[in-house]
């Protein structure tokens, strides 16, 4: 099989917190409504929430995010206007607060996975950060996604893959800092602090991993149990967050950290075990990169790029279907799988790059690769 011709929206989002929501609003009008329709469908499903139950708790959050991010609602209502302008009369501002606190609305209840990998390589020749990862999510999530550049006055350029309607993302911004995501299943949930979403937009409005944690904290953490895994080109750090705290870790000996559906340090929270491929992703992703450590040698390791991660590492079916490259359950009838795959690289004296193939990697029916800048 050949690759597979992926028509992905790319929208340059400039201006004013209310200007840049607005573009966003009018250029993806027609995937945002159904992006509604998809989490109206799976709230019902999945916690027995009709929609007007979803607005209730996104008020709530619509308080907090006004408090804490007051620029980042006031984007949020230039989407909604955007939405209306563009023939959608009946889209407000709640419906789109609600897309964006989905992780935390959905209390839980929800069973996304993902895998995500961080490599700090010093070797001969090669300075460079590696900050990657698969998104695995429901199938009908994929044909909507977008790639996305923010200009704002003052802060870091901003390039994400995105879901039409949320603020934040997965990507990085033009400080070479970057952010991949990992849903954890966990209790208590907290309407007073940023959803997940807002707080990966938070911080890559930073230039640095310490700004962005620092930011993190004033703002008084997560809303939900996640966990970011933030990079720059200094390193990366684990962000084990939730409404109790968070734990945040550092990388091994050599260079790498993995993380994947569960929390490692962090106990504050209740998390009984619920999705049971994420151990094991998380210990064959350490094994395939010991496995590059000993092929490659320290010597050859600048030789490990987005090509290589994506045949060696997310491409991997072990597992399966909870693999690295994850496929849908046919026991199941939530249908989840790989919608992306991103490897970000930050280099001293170089300016940050991304690749991102939208599909499974190695399945033949993926994209070529986008590139980001573009």
């Amino acid at each position: 099989m050949g690759k597979v011709a992926y028509q992905v929206p790319k929208v340059e989002l400039t201006g004013a917190p209310h200007e840049i929501g607005l573009q966003h609003g009018r250029l993806l009008a027609p995937q945002i409504i159904d992006q509604i329709s998809i989490y109206r469908e799976l709230f019902q499903e999945a916690c027995k929430f009709n929609w007007d139950t979803v607005r209730g708790v996104a008020a709530e959050f619509q308080d907090s995010i006004g408090t804490l991010t007051p620029h980042l609602l006031e984007e949020m209502r230039g989407i909604a206007q955007g939405v209306n302008s563009a023939g959608y009369p009946d889209i407000d501002v709640l419906d789109i607060v609600a897309l964006n606190a989905r992780s935390e609305i959905a209390l839980g209840q929800w069973d996304d996975g993902c895998t995500s990998l961080a490599w700090k390589i010093r070797a001969p020749g090669a300075t460079k950060q590696i900050l990657a990862q698969n998104w695995d999510w429901r199938e009908g999530v994929g044909k909507n996604l977008a790639l996305a550049s923010i200009t704002t006055p003052g802060k870091p350029q901003i390039w994400m893959v995105i879901e039409p309607g949320i603020v934040g993302k997965i990507g990085f911004n033009s400080a070479s800092v970057g952010v991949c995501l990992n849903a954890i299943r966990a209790r208590p949930i907290s309407t007073s602090l940023l959803p997940i979403h807002l707080l990966l937009r938070v911080a890559l409005e930073c230039d640095s991993v310490d700004a962005a944690i620092a930011t993190i904290e004033s703002l008084g953490g997560a809303a939900s149990s996640q966990h970011i895994l933030i990079a720059d080109q200094n390193g990366s750090r684990g962000l084990e967050l939730s409404p109790r705290g968070g734990r945040y870790l550092r990388e091994g000996p050599d260079g790498v950290l993995v993380h994947t559906n569960h929390f490692l340090e962090n106990k504050l929270v209740d998390e009984p075990p619920w999705l049971s491929g994420s151990p094991v992703r998380l210990e064959r992703g350490k094994e395939i990169c010991g496995e590059l450590v000993a092929e490659l040698g320290h010597a050859r390791l600048g030789e490990i790029d987005a090509k290589l991660l994506r045949t060696l590492f997310f491409s991997d079916t072990a597992n399966t279907p909870q693999a690295i490259c994850c496929s849908p359950d046919p026991s199941r009838a939530a249908k989840i799988q790989t919608l992306f795959n991103i490897v970000m690289v930050f280099e001293p004296g170089r300016g940050p790059s991304a690749e991102v193939i939208f599909g499974k990697p190695g399945s033949g029916e993926e994209s070529d690769a986008f590139y980001m800048p573009w």
